[in-house]
């Protein structure tokens, strides 16, 4: 690829000039108390501000959060993840309470050299996620009259062609930052002659969320590992029953004929643990997957195919995972992702974690981070990627 980086426009020299960072600070809140739960994406973008802030740059940050319907949502607000990350930085963060409107102005031209601001949540715009062409370039001008310079280091949102990923890059002098630039360089292992064994190991809810990466991948991988709710309509598919299991029957044939030409490349789980209820403290055993009962619901992966997917891993050299194996976020059904995600830590291949939930499952089960080779911030734009789809913001840095 042939785009610039962070590297760069340090050598040019940044001090006193206004660099504006386009950040993914989407981070989960507690719906009560409103405190983040996980930090791990904005200690993601922590080297690429400490750089320019040693630079003496006055960095701007915007990022979005949640999905706010265009206009100012108080549920959804930055102010948390502002007090965060000054806590991270060491130093104070300056908060806008808008995003280009007169809060924002005075914010940004307060800063002195070496400070950091944050706008509030773009997506309080409609010119940010708007698929006008003319409402997004407007708001587009908006955004880049605070910054001499573009920063893109918001990885989870190169695939989306909003104002702040897609547009402005065209009116500032524009670069990847530290952590797009380790995320692009990551997956362009995966894509183009991964060490082999490749193995991936596919979980979350839904095939059709799935199947274009699964179609990309099939011809590339030498084994491929599905457990999750989307398990449920592969096991229909060899003609079992899945009970009141999570199933999409329209995707059925599909799974069915994935299977037919995958040459045994697709491992499917053998025993699955099933509930009374989708709920925390339901009733639940371990049942073999060509047997769930009819009023019992599939939750989580069993012992036994932890273990056949686990020696699957064992011999790997290059792994891939995205989604979980099971509701992890219930204890009685974390085990599967618990299971795997050991597995995959303690292994010599080179392992990505793809993001999104797999990502939260590794932080939310306590392990360690650094047993694995690199965990994406970007679930979606990592798969898109692998399907080898051109990402908005990753083409708009390339121009």
């Amino acid at each position: 690829m042939s785009i610039r980086t962070l590297d760069d426009l340090l050598a040019e020299g940044v001090s006193g000039r206004r660099v504006l960072v386009r950040a993914d600070l989407n981070v989960p809140l507690d719906k009560q108390s409103g405190d983040i739960t996980d930090d791990g994406r904005i200690r993601a973008v922590l080297p690429t501000l400490s750089a320019l802030t040693g630079a003496g740059a006055k960095v701007v940050v915007c990022s979005h959060l949640g999905r706010p319907k265009g206009a100012p949502d108080p549920q959804f607000s930055l102010r948390p993840v502002a007090g965060r990350l000054g806590e991270l930085l060491g130093a104070p963060v300056r908060f806008a309470t808008d995003t280009v409107g007169e809060s924002a102005r005075s914010t940004v031209d307060a800063l002195a050299d070496g400070e950091v601001a944050l706008l509030e949540n773009l997506r309080f715009n409609s010119g940010e996620t708007s698929k006008d062409e003319a409402e997004r370039s407007a708001f587009a001008d908006q955004l880049a009259a605070f910054g001499d310079a573009y920063v893109d280091d918001a990885f989870g949102a190169v695939h989306r062609k909003h104002a702040s990923v897609h547009d402005v890059p065209a009116r500032l002098p524009h670069v990847a930052g530290r952590l797009v630039l380790r995320e692009v360089e990551v997956l362009s292992r995966l894509t183009g002659e991964p060490e082999r064994p490749y193995v991936v190991v596919l979980g979350g809810s839904k095939v059709s969320d799935k199947l274009a990466v699964i179609e990309a991948l099939l011809p590339t991988v030498d084994r491929l590992l599905i457990g999750g709710g989307m398990c449920f309509t592969f096991l229909k598919a060899q003609g079992h029953e899945v009970g009141s299991s999570l199933l999409e029957e329209e995707m059925v044939e599909t799974c069915r004929n994935l299977l037919e030409r995958s040459e045994g490349k697709i491992m499917l789980p053998v025993d699955v643990v099933a509930a009374d209820a989708f709920a925390p403290d339901a009733a639940h055993d371990t049942v073999p997957a060509d047997g769930i009962p009819s009023k019992r619901v599939g939750l989580d992966i069993g012992p036994e195919t932890v273990a056949g997917f686990a020696a699957a891993l064992k011999g790997a050299r290059t792994i891939f995972w995205n989604g979980p194996m099971g509701v992890f976020e219930m204890p009685a059904f974390a085990h599967g992702t618990r299971g795997i995600a050991e597995t995959i830590a303690k292994t010599d291949a080179f392992t990505v974690v793809g993001g999104g939930d797999s990502a939260a499952a590794v932080r939310a089960l306590g392990l360690d981070e650094s047993s694995f080779g690199h965990i994406s911030t970007g679930g979606g734009a990592s798969l898109e990627y692998l399907e080898g789809k051109t990402l908005p913001g990753i083409a708009a840095l390339e121009n």
